[in-house]
């Protein structure tokens, strides 16, 4: 549960950081086939959900901290856009332009 309660504020610390406090993201801890966590979700409703797999071996804990996959995961949650574009059979690349120029917006702030 400490990890649980660490990949909530970690994620949401993240999601302030890029600027996508638009979203709700709901929180799960569960089971996940082959993934330390996962994210889904669709832009149009600015709604998501992240999973913290609740059944992580010793090993897997070893290999990734839960600080790193919320980070992880917050990344997914800002490409996201670009990510549901580029899986659009209908798209014109005005939509791109300004799935673009949001994210370098939003980078623009984190890079010094």
């Amino acid at each position: 549960m400490k990890d649980y309660k660490l990949f909530q504020s970690e994620f949401k610390k993240w999601q302030q950081k890029f600027g996508l406090m638009g979203y709700k993201v709901y929180f799960k801890h569960e089971p996940i086939e082959g993934c330390h966590a996962d994210i889904t979700g669709t832009i149009g409703e600015f709604v998501a959900t992240a999973r913290l797999n609740s059944k992580r071996t010793k090993e897997e804990k070893l290999e990734r901290s839960v600080v790193e996959i919320a980070k992880h995961e917050a990344i997914h949650l800002l490409l996201r856009k670009l990510e549901d574009l580029g899986k659009s059979r209908y798209l014109n690349s005005d939509e791109i332009n300004e799935a673009i120029e949001e994210l370098t917006y939003k980078l623009e702030r984190l890079i010094d």
